[in-house]
């Protein structure tokens, strides 16, 4: 008889290039594999985001980085739904070709996928994205028109979107060494944590679904160009991923008497997240509750690991994450992960 499903959180955080999860859809392997020990895995965008690739699977609810963190805190729940009528929002900043692609890929996605998108609106002012990288290098940023982006999203949901899809127009060099490292292998996506900036100013403001894509324009051919790079290279939108996660993504409900199938923070039998990012609110809000964590080695440029933080709740550790599925389906079936291993521990005696 198959177990019922443990609900598990998975966290890559966004911006500070991790080996796994740090660039194009590349943790999206591990998240199938979590998903499928599971029986049902909670993530966000930066896991399965692969900007023209994407992975569509029932098991696995797509939620923005600031609904998880409320999730987590026992303020929201997640409702799953059959679809979500996606708006599509454009900053006013993005070139008049370059945001009809973005109108095409959508095009594309209603024709050929059958989601329901729309309407479009367009911010009345550009919002003037400006990338930063913090002191331990992981990169972040700032809107120099904020309430332009609350504005055209405040008009999306009026007119009925249920979720929405943000394109803004990012600065870009394509000459720059950041880029030509992160290309090959060995850098940190500088859009990611503005991206995350995007997305939680509108989640945390209109309480829905929302996720961004980029607008930037092509980069010339590189033939060393890393695999996990290489999903940002097939065409001249990011967006497609996007649309389909949102498509499915969970409504995001006060906690509180809730329907049956809502999805709740006491529900969760597992959290898997790198072992040097313990830091983030939602990680944390997890361990208050008691929820195992699995931390996972994935190598970024954070160092904030359980020692540390001086963290005394037990942790399980995870060479990579087919070891962290594995203790996923040793949690669902409701084994003993000591059990595992050798030498097995002696029973505590009470005194």
């Amino acid at each position: 008889m198959t177990p019922a499903p443990l609900p598990t959180l998975m966290l890559i955080p966004t911006g500070i290039g991790c080996d796994i999860g740090g660039y194009a859809g590349d943790a999206l392997p591990s998240a199938r594999l979590l998903a499928a020990a599971s029986g049902c895995l909670i993530t966000h965008p930066n896991v399965m985001n692969g900007a023209a690739l994407y992975w569509s699977d029932p098991r696995i609810h797509y939620v923005e980085g600031f609904g998880l963190d409320r999730f987590a805190a026992g303020d929201w729940c997640l409702r799953p739904v059959r679809r979500q009528r996606i708006g599509l929002l454009l900053d006013a900043g993005i070139e008049a070709e370059l945001a009809q692609r973005q109108i095409q890929a959508a095009d594309g996605c209603r024709a050929s996928l059958g989601l329901e998108i729309g309407p479009v609106a367009t911010t009345d002012q550009p919002l003037q994205v400006s990338l930063e990288r913090g002191a331990s290098g992981a990169s972040w940023g700032r809107l120099g028109q904020p309430d332009a982006l609350l504005r055209a999203g405040e008009r999306l949901k009026a007119a009925g979107a249920t979720a929405i899809a943000v394109v803004a127009r990012f600065p870009e060099d394509p000459e720059s060494e950041e880029l030509a490292a992160y290309r090959q292998g060995s850098g940190v996506d500088a859009l990611a944590g503005a991206e995350a900036v995007i997305s939680h100013l509108l989640v945390r403001h209109l309480q829905i679904p929302c996720a961004h894509a980029p607008a930037l324009a092509p980069l010339p051919l590189d033939p060393q160009l890393d695999p996990r790079a290489a999903g940002e290279e097939l065409g001249y939108t990011f967006l497609a991923c996007v649309l389909v996660g949102l498509s499915r993504a969970p409504d995001l409900v006060a906690a509180g008497p809730n329907m049956a199938g809502d999805l709740s923070v006491d529900q969760l039998g597992a959290v898997v997240v790198p072992d040097g990012a313990l830091g983030g609110e939602a990680v944390l809000a997890c361990l208050e509750r008691n929820v195992p964590l699995i931390a996972v080695e994935n190598p970024s440029v954070l160092s904030v690991t359980a020692e540390a933080l001086g963290l005394e709740t037990p942790l399980l550790k995870a060479n990579s994450y087919a070891e962290a599925a594995g203790l996923v389906l040793a949690l669902r079936e409701g084994l003993s992960p000591a059990s595992l291993s050798r030498p097995l521990p002696a029973l505590e005696q009470l005194s």
